[in-house]
């Protein structure tokens, strides 16, 4: 099988990051969310997250401001709620009401967290330097929550223009760290 030269705007499909994750803020009294998976480990311990939020969502205000929020990690069985807190904007929407989410309170930050989510992380942004230049923002993961989960854990990957893939399966492979 030979080999096909692929536009150049289609590689971020060949190297999705991970499982597409909703990110709650909270600002004046009004909590919002947005679908997210432009993000990536950068650091173990502590936890850092490298987080993409385009200036051109209502969320890279909001973060900006308050300096924190919740990544929270959904399975596929939410998949319809994180598809349409994408296509929305919390500047007309109150997502978590329209999509059917529940804001419970976090410990650490004022974001909330969602109760239908398999796992939620308190963050607060420990460097927005390269905000402006690539609307990256650096998270530290201050408090960490997850549901206990029987079989596999069938999360959400974005494969770009309305495709998602559901991972499922787990394999075990030798590895360095025991």
């Amino acid at each position: 099988m030979s080999k096909r030269s692929l536009a150049l705007r289609e590689v971020y499909r060949l190297l999705e990051p991970g499982p597409v994750v909703l990110l709650s803020t909270a600002y004046e009294g009004r909590l919002d969310v947005m679908t997210q998976s432009w993000h990536t480990m950068m650091e173990f311990e502590p936890p850092i997250i490298g987080c993409i939020v385009s200036s051109a969502n209502h969320t890279f205000g909001v973060l900006e401001k308050t300096r924190e929020c919740v990544i929270s990690i959904p399975t596929a069985e939410l998949s319809k709620a994180v598809v349409g807190c994408g296509n929305t904007s919390g500047r007309s929407v109150d997502k978590f009401e329209k999509f059917h989410l529940t804001p419970l309170p976090a410990s650490v930050v004022r974001a909330p967290l969602i109760a239908e989510c398999h796992a939620d992380l308190e963050c607060r942004v420990s460097d927005a330097s390269l905000k402006r230049r690539y609307n990256l923002f650096v998270l530290e993961v201050l408090k960490a929550w997850h549901k206990p989960y029987d079989g596999p854990l069938r999360t959400l990957h974005h494969r770009g223009r309305g495709h998602f893939m559901v991972a499922g399966k787990t394999i075990k492979l030798p590895s360095r760290m025991k």
